[in-house]
């Protein structure tokens, strides 16, 4: 047996965690504009913890490497990682609040966010190589832009050979040339797509071939997420691929996107193609927005199975 068949995680999520502090409203306000909403929720969020939950909830042996503050926040979040199952000895605790995330929902289910990182600004390049024996023992690494960019080129640097690493660049930052050829694959949703693509995102261009521009800055292969129609694949060998996603009724979006990167981190360290992993991600994504919130909405792998594209 060799290492890689020995690691301990199928999926090490290094990222943010949040407290989200979610309110419902008829529509957004405009400048200046006061609106009244619900009553207030506080639900354990955050891009880092949310993937970390989603593969815990779908069976993936799953560890989180992340920085919260020694606060309640803090508190529920580590509760809901070990409620699913994640182990959180990689998460580091104090040195600022915990992060949070102010979320407005309109009744068609989209949303609106306003994040202040809080201890997640504080994952620092020093805290990943102190977490080498934990990127050691993990399948798929798995990453997100709520933590410092520097932290994730550290955790590209400090790869294991054998590690297979997954980027999901959200909120969209500029990216070194060394983290986007380690992406195996690169995940983003349209508006990342056009951001990382700038100038050469022609507007009547598809996502055909935003996915070539994209493979053509370096990654080793690419998905693009196109919510209610799924997502493409590419590699690089040949034509991209389209995967169809289930036909549910939208409750809430929130998270919906890291479910899908997480399953598909996951099921990529199992072996599937990326066609394949793609799929079944596109069936945990459609599976989460059919209820509210984000952690608590992520479905196991039986709930994954009763749907079908």
């Amino acid at each position: 047996m060799n290492d890689h068949d020995a690691a301990t995680y199928d999926l090490l999520v290094v990222g943010s965690a949040n407290a989200d502090l979610v309110i419902g409203v008829e529509r957004r306000p405009a400048p200046g504009e006061t609106v009244l909403g619900s009553d207030l929720a506080t639900h354990p969020g955050g891009k880092g913890a949310n993937q970390s939950v989603a593969a815990a909830r779908l069976g993936a042996r799953t560890a989180l490497l992340a920085r919260v503050g020694d606060d309640a926040h803090g508190r529920l979040l580590l509760e809901s990682q070990r409620a699913a199952g994640a182990d959180t000895v990689g998460v580091l605790v104090g040195g600022a609040p915990t992060g949070v995330a102010l979320i407005t929902v309109d009744p068609s289910g989209d949303n609106s966010i306003v994040v202040s990182p809080g201890a997640n600004a504080r994952l620092t390049p020093e805290d990943i190589r102190a977490a080498g024996s934990l990127l050691a023992a993990s399948r798929v690494i798995s990453t997100q832009l709520e933590i410092p960019v520097e932290s994730v080129t550290e955790l590209v640097r400090t790869l294991p050979p054998a590690a297979r690493f997954v980027l999901n660049p959200s909120p969209p930052a500029p990216l070194p040339s060394e983290v986007l050829a380690a992406c195996d694959p690169l995940v983003v949703n349209e508006h990342e797509a056009r951001y990382i693509l700038g100038d050469e995102a022609a507007p009547e261009d598809s996502p055909a071939d935003w996915a070539r521009a994209l493979l053509a800055l370096g990654p080793r292969s690419v998905v693009i997420t196109l919510g209610a129609d799924g997502a493409l694949t590419a590699d690089g060998g040949g034509a991209p691929v389209a995967v169809p996603s289930p036909k549910v009724d939208a409750v809430d979006t929130t998270g919906a996107g890291d479910a899908f990167t997480a399953a598909l981190a996951w099921r990529v360290g199992l072996g599937d193609d990326l066609p394949t992993a793609a799929a079944y991600a596109a069936r945990v994504g459609a599976a989460s927005v059919t209820r509210q919130g984000a952690q608590e909405s992520y479905p196991t792998s039986d709930e994954v199975e009763g749907l079908s594209a």
